[in-house]
């Protein structure tokens, strides 16, 4: 890049201004769109940049308009990747004789119709939406002579534009050269990796659910929303259940994560199941789309079921309630014989896609005072939890080994050997006192 210098009595400019992304079917093109505005400083001139790139039925368009200190340049179209088959063209500009001279509105300078081809014998996976590929992409027949199949990831960066690019497609010949050696196109850096490694794709997606029963019915959750993950990160799911009795709430979160151990899986119990019973499943796992398990069951099946224990003399206020607090007169239960106090708190929740907290209430055993027990990650999901002294003379909690927790040791051993996973995205439901929230994102 050359210096520039400005000259005196020079005005600044005024450009067209913005960003997209996007990808559309070829039926659609040629595509058309507007700009907003941008004041540059005095020297600086206007750029466009528009890279496209078509697959098969579908093409992708990243363009960038803004100002800029590159000197000038006459509007350039560039092949970086010829068709059929997967193809990459770009098209870049930079001007100073007027405000608004980046005004490029149309893809027309780049696309033309797509030729006739005859197919071929090879078949392969066509897809590049940058929140990575399903595991069920759909496949096209490759154009005779195109015997490879790409599968990699385009970065791109700069210019307001900061994306990973799964692409999939039929080349003509091996190795993971998409690009033809090209390293920028206008102001945005470009690059390319074909390492599996480099690219881990997952489930995501954060479920919510309130009602009855969740400790006995198992919950589905199942997503279309996937992720590519950073450097050094892994895929993770994790499930955090809370009942007080009548009913339960359930909150599971699925996505990229650089905490934990890659391939671990844990079940927890925080606390129960005499009185409030808190427990969670966590999985990390380092192969696509891994974080699949499909319903609660995952924690459900490590959990014991004991018989309902016989009725005792206390009555505390019983209430789970996520993003605000229990009501004053919250429903009353009758506790089990073995509790001893109630319990009143909130457990504020970050991480995983939530940024929340929950307030509960119920009965508690002897040996417990706190849900959490002073436990701050669980999975996805960094916590807090703030509660109401307990009467006065109540022991504090020691760390107790019993039979529950040798079930669910015995449990996660178990399941180590097991694939899980599960998600569902959607709207928040309110309907005869249940509650169901399921987002992705």
């Amino acid at each position: 890049m050359g210096l520039l210098f400005s000259l005196p009595g020079q005005q600044a400019l005024v450009c067209q201004w913005g960003t997209l992304q996007f990808v559309r079917n070829v039926s659609d093109m040629p595509l058309q769109w507007t700009a907003g505005q941008q004041s540059c400083e005095i020297g600086w001139g206007c750029q466009d940049t528009l890279m496209f790139i078509e697959n098969g039925p579908q093409v992708n368009l990243v363009l960038s308009k803004s100002c800029t200190q590159a000197e000038d340049q006459e509007a350039q179209v560039t092949h970086h990747r010829a068709g059929p088959g997967l193809s990459v063209v770009s098209y870049t500009h930079v001007c100073r004789q007027k405000d608004f001279c980046n005004d490029l509105s149309t893809t027309a300078p780049l696309w033309a119709p797509p030729l006739p081809t005859e197919p071929g014998p090879v078949r392969c996976p066509v897809c590049f939406p940058t929140f990575g590929c399903p595991e069920d992409a759909a496949e096209q027949i490759c154009p005779a002579g195109y015997t490879h199949c790409y599968n990699g990831v385009l970065q791109l960066r700069g210019a307001n534009i900061s994306t990973n690019l799964k692409v999939q497609g039929c080349m003509s010949q091996p190795g993971c050269n998409l690009l033809n050696g090209t390293r920028k196109i206008g102001p945005i850096d470009v690059s390319e990796s074909c390492n599996a490694k480099d690219f881990l794709f997952c489930h995501r997606g954060v479920t919510l659910q309130i009602k009855a029963n969740l400790t006995q019915e198992p919950a589905e959750w199942t997503t279309s929303s996937y992720q590519m993950c950073g450097a050094g990160e892994v895929c993770q799911e994790t499930l955090l259940l809370i009942d007080v009795g009548y009913r339960s709430l359930l909150l599971g979160s699925k996505g990229c994560s650089k905490a934990g151990v890659p391939d671990s899986q844990t079940v927890s119990i925080h606390s129960g199941p005499l009185g409030v019973l808190v427990a969670s499943y966590v999985r990390y796992c380092s192969s696509d789309y891994c974080n699949r398990a499909s319903t609660s069951s995952v924690l459900l099946n490590a959990l014991p079921h004991p018989a309902a224990p016989a009725p005792g003399d206390l009555r505390c206020p019983v209430c789970v309630q996520l993003s605000g607090s229990c009501l004053p007169n919250s429903n009353y239960a009758t506790c089990p014989n073995g509790t001893t106090h109630c319990y009143n708190g909130h457990i504020n929740l970050r991480g995983g896609g939530v940024t929340s907290t929950l307030s509960v209430q119920g009965c508690m055993a002897p040996s417990s005072i706190s849900l959490l027990n002073h436990t701050r990650n669980i999975g996805a999901f960094s916590v807090k939890e703030n509660f109401e002294g307990v009467p006065e003379g109540t022991p504090k909690r020691p760390f107790l080994r019993s039979a529950l927790q040798d079930t669910v040791e015995e449990a996660n051993e178990t399941m180590q050997s097991k694939d899980a996973a599960w998600t569902k995205e959607g709207t928040l439901h309110v309907k005869s006192g249940e509650a169901e929230l399921t987002r992705s994102g």
